[in-house]
């Protein structure tokens, strides 16, 4: 797995206007190709009318699936470009989608080219991008009488508390990277005076 991705920070729009035509971009963060489909499906439906709904998206921490469509403008110049903007600011698990209403000025290949990719990488200015880094996911058991300061002392601390699970006792499930794992491992048997039970988990990805 990599150590760490970008994506957009939240789903929204952005739009701007080029010899009349007006191409808006809608972004939003996509774990699946289903997903990314389900959105570009539900942006089509929002714009009957409009020529074009041209999309890309961008899945895998590695950015391994890529797709893009140019929905009817000339070959290469709507979809590409716009993936390679997504491709280029090093974003993943991201889909957009730019609807075009044509305004009656031709804009050229060249022209619709800049189009395409420079309102996707505008959109990605205004919405923002995070970062999701790799941890290892682990689950911290101990009684009640500790809990409450221990979740407490993990959160003062920054970690990534990810549930807690009332029983018999109390589990909290925590994410870590890899290269903290046995510095956390011997600060959790001092807080609990080895009370504590640690288990290790698999892989997964939070935001930084």
């Amino acid at each position: 797995m990599q150590d760490e991705y970008r994506t957009v920070a939240r789903e929204g729009v952005h739009e701007i206007e080029i010899n009349r035509s007006r191409f808006i971009c809608a972004l939003a963060p996509v774990a699946t190709e289903e997903e990314a489909q389900a959105f570009i499906a539900r942006i089509r439906a929002e714009h009957p009318t409009a020529r074009h709904n041209c999309w890309a998206y961008v899945l895998g921490a590695d950015g391994s699936v890529q797709r893009a469509s140019d929905d009817g403008e000339p070959g290469g110049t709507a979809g590409v470009p716009m993936l390679q903007m997504l491709v280029r600011r090093e974003v993943r698990y991201t889909v957009a989608v730019v609807t075009r209403y044509f305004g009656g000025i031709k804009l050229g290949a060249g022209g619709l080219i800049r189009a395409y990719g420079g309102v996707v990488g505008e959109a990605l200015d205004t919405l923002g991008t995070i970062t999701r880094r790799r941890y290892r996911l682990a689950a911290v058991t101990v009684d009640h009488q500790r809990a409450g300061k221990l979740e407490n002392e993990l959160r003062a601390a920054g970690r990534s508390v990810r549930d807690v699970t009332y029983g018999a006792g109390v589990r909290i499930e925590i994410g870590l990277p890899d290269a903290e794992v046995e510095d956390f491992r011997a600060w959790l048997a001092d807080a609990t005076a080895g009370t504590a039970g640690f288990e290790l988990g698999g892989e997964a990805y939070g935001d930084v």
